[in-house]
């Protein structure tokens, strides 16, 4: 019974033309594997194994991609079985679907994908960590005041400042990593559901596509998609929290701020109002990564209420959002990392903003604690009132407001010198003796970013050992199929 047009529309000729896209490699890969275990375990004879090798070596991958969709194949898997049938025939070519259904062949393929999505999007993070490291590099004095509840609160460093951010991004290698191992494990072998009568060696396919191993359970290695959401969730939170730092880096290039100016590069002008350079590669960068971020919860929305059982329909749909949401993610961070190497941060204007609104006056009220033994509540009051009658009494010199505040509190005047006051209160001496281990003193931010370039090199070259294992898996499949 032939399809519905309807349905060819809207669903078959939709999914034939994704799976071009994104899956005829991989799936030929699986082929080539499979067929290399059925000839390697004795259930497909050598001359035949060799006959359907012929068939998979016809096979031109860019006329696939050129071809349109026949209503008479359900699918890119079908169609590719029409394409052997009409090179070594019907009977010859219905043997490579031995001991395998398209469930634990989709599964396989999409994983095949997925993890190239995720070391994609993985690198991306590294350049954005880079950039970070050397800005921090740079900016080790740079002061600026930090905010908390949107109002400044402390003074720290711009160094300071980019360090949070590349922990935060090493965390968030730690769980894509952790997704990628999840994502790296082979259904092929599963079949439908329970597995296969047939002396099938799970290993031996896993290998030679370059998985870590094979799943476990048959059932679940066709019906589980938490290795999907973990690496969605991985990703969003890499999107949640690089997306943070882009509303920061928007507000630093406002004219009311005037922190930051990005180069030339990235930033446009106004068609009416030429005075304007509108941070546009940093709005993008932001759109880009909601988007991404929306893609990710879709998702999880998608299979939520899927049946625990064969989800390989649902995913035909799926799959081109989860390739579009690793796409835009890895866009919005790549987008990030190139526009922050090229921006350049007003010290002076950071400075100045850094001495302003008695926003180093906890360090009063510190000094106070160590060298005159009140307690911290004392202090703090004592700090407090400061501030109050130098808002009301301008003239008043400092260090005299303090001694007349201070005796109200503690009974007896504490006197410092203008002087010494001034020092106490500046921005550079509050970053300096805040030594604490992460902590934005000089010398703690550059041992911190001695640590994190030690962190990222060994995470490249983790990647760089995921991604030559796939290279070479390549190279052994290519072996193996050759030797038929």
């Amino acid at each position: 019974m032939p399809f519905a047009p309807e349905y060819v529309k809207y669903v078959l000729n939709e999914n034939f033309e994704d799976a071009k896209t994104l899956f005829l490699s991989p799936l030929m890969a699986i082929h080539y594997a499979h067929l290399a275990m059925l000839a390697r375990q004795g259930i497909v004879s050598r001359p035949d194994a060799r006959r359907l090798r012929d068939a998979l070596d016809s096979i031109s991958e860019s006329d696939v991609r050129a071809a349109a969709f026949d209503a008479g194949f359900e699918d890119l898997f079908c169609y590719l079985e029409s394409l052997l049938a009409k090179t070594c025939g019907d009977d010859v070519a219905g043997r490579l679907h031995t001991a395998r259904s398209r469930n634990d062949v989709d599964m396989t393929m999409y994983r095949m994908r997925q993890r190239e999505f995720i070391l994609g999007f993985l690198s991306s993070t590294f350049d954005l960590r880079r950039t970070f490291l050397d800005i921090a590099a740079e900016h080790r004095e740079t002061v600026f005041p930090a905010h908390t509840h949107t109002q400044p609160a402390q003074p720290t460093t711009i160094a300071h400042y980019m360090l949070a951010a590349v922990e935060q991004l090493e965390r968030d290698a730690v769980r894509l990593t952790a997704a990628y191992e999840s994502t790296n494990r082979s259904p092929l072998g599963a079949c439908a559901i329970t597995g296969s009568g047939f002396p099938v060696d799970r290993q031996l396919t896993s290998d030679l596509l370059g998985f870590s191993g094979p799943t476990g359970n048959t059932y679940g290695s066709i019906a589980t998609v938490d290795y999907l959401l973990e690496s969605a969730s991985a990703a969003a939170v890499t999107l949640a929290g690089v997306g943070r730092i882009v509303q920061d880096l928007l507000l630093w290039c406002t004219a009311e701020f005037e922190y930051l100016r990005l180069s030339e590069g990235f930033v446009q002008s106004s068609s009416i109002m030429p005075q304007k350079r509108n941070p546009v590669a940093l709005e993008h960068a932001r759109a880009i990564g909601s988007k991404a971020l929306g893609q990710a919860i879709g998702i999880m929305l998608s299979v939520h209420n899927t049946p625990f059982g064969d989800i390989v329909d649902t995913e035909d749909d799926l799959q081109p959002l989860v390739f579009a949401m690793f796409r835009d993610a890895t866009r919005a961070v790549k987008l990030v990392a190139a526009t922050m190497r090229r921006a350049e941060f007003d010290a002076q204007r950071l400075r100045t903003r850094a001495a302003e609104g008695w926003i180093t006056i906890t360090e009063l009220a510190d000094t106070l604690t160590r060298e005159h033994g009140l307690s911290f509540r004392a202090a703090h009051e004592i700090a407090a009132r400061l501030i109050a009658f130098c808002r009301q009494h301008a003239d008043v010199p400092l260090a005299a407001a303090l001694a007349l505040v201070s005796g109200e509190v503690a009974g007896s005047p504490i006197r410092y010198a203008d002087e010494r006051l001034a020092e106490l209160l500046s921005p550079e001496h509050f970053v300096r003796v805040r030594r604490t281990p992460g902590g934005p003193a000089p010398e703690e931010t550059a041992r911190a970013v001695t640590v994190s370039r030690t962190t990222l090199a060994h995470d490249e070259a983790a990647w760089t050992d995921m991604r030559q294992a796939l290279e070479a898996a390549e190279e052994r499949l290519r072996t193996e199929t050759t030797s038929l």
